[in-house]
């Protein structure tokens, strides 16, 4: 088996291909064009998010028997067609759910006790307690969208505090000890805050939007550790501004990392996302939700694993 790795991930996966006798090649600089042209001559890939896999892509991979992208997802990689072509695809959803959950539940307690409000005026020198008064999450419904491997996570997470867990997904039968599987209008009854664990598709793009949020009859709260692009920006800030969403944790954009730099680079912030980087009720993260030091070797772990039983 000859690999070609096309971003740096822990030493361990190449070190265990070294040891099923794959031969590992590394390069972290090329153009999706100059891997296309080489592509032919490999076994197997291993990706994160350099380059999406398209038809074009994988028609010149002719000897490719496997894709390991090291992340929950395949959304950069054409899935129906890669496997058409019998081509192995794994991904490592297990290897950072935990790091999700937990990202998640801290980004919840802050916003609820506004911690990241009250630090900023603590180191200005302001003393303001009834101002930063917060909420307690006890008693709470906590709604959970997509119940995979992230949102279990985070439903484990919650089991310590007197809560109640539902949650929506468009499979059946996915509840377990740690949250309720309810339709969609419960759902919206009864959530006090809303939890997005959902992949990339053509149903959840855009599912969070004007229409989605006014059928919550009570304000919730808003967690997004999944995809941006799930959330329309514009939407979520006029529920804002109104008070619809009490506050957001987004770990996810709409403005993935080219466009959010060129953003700031170029001055051309759009409204909608200026309002948030100066929302007092909305905490930012960089897509760091499954990025910790753990899951940098637990995701490589579950790749080299899903490929071992496959091929060796």
């Amino acid at each position: 088996m000859k690999v070609l790795h096309v971003d740096v991930n822990h030493p361990l996966i190449i070190e265990q291909f070294n040891s099923f006798g794959f031969e590992n090649h590394e390069d972290y600089t090329s153009s999706k064009e100059e891997i296309e042209n080489k592509i032919h001559e490999y076994d197997g890939l291993i990706i994160r998010s350099r380059f999406s896999i398209d038809k074009e892509f994988l028609d010149k991979a002719v000897n490719l028997k496997f894709i390991g992208r090291l992340g929950a997802g395949l959304e950069n990689i054409d899935t129906n067609y890669a496997t058409s072509l019998g081509v192995f695809l794994a991904a490592a959803p297990e290897g950072n759910r935990n790091a999700v959950g937990e990202h998640a539940l801290g980004m919840l307690l802050s916003l609820f006790n506004n911690l990241n409000k009250a630090d900023r005026e603590v180191r200005s020198g302001k003393w303001d307690r009834e101002g930063n008064r917060g909420c307690e999450l006890d008693g709470k419904t906590v709604g959970i969208i997509g119940y995979g491997n992230m949102g279990k996570a985070f439903a484990k997470k919650l089991r310590g505090f007197d809560v109640e867990v539902i949650c929506f997904d468009i499979k059946g039968g996915i509840e377990d000890e740690n949250a309720r599987q309810v339709g969609i209008m419960e759902f919206h009854q009864k959530s006090d805050v809303v939890s997005l664990h959902i992949p990339q598709t053509e149903l959840t793009i855009g599912m969070i939007n004007s229409d989605f949020i006014e059928k919550f009859p009570k304000p919730i709260w808003l967690l997004n550790t999944a995809r941006g692009k799930s959330v329309v920006t514009k939407d979520l800030v006029d529920a804002l501004k109104s008070g619809k969403i009490l506050g957001a944790g987004l770990d996810v954009l709409e403005y993935e990392k080219a466009s959010f730099e060129n953003m700031f680079s170029d001055n051309k912030l759009p409204a909608a996302f200026e309002y948030l980087i100066n929302a007092e009720n909305v905490i930012l993260s960089p897509h760091v939700a499954g990025w910790t030091e753990e899951s940098l070797v637990k995701l490589a772990q579950t790749v080299v694993d899903k490929i071992k039983v496959e091929f060796c």
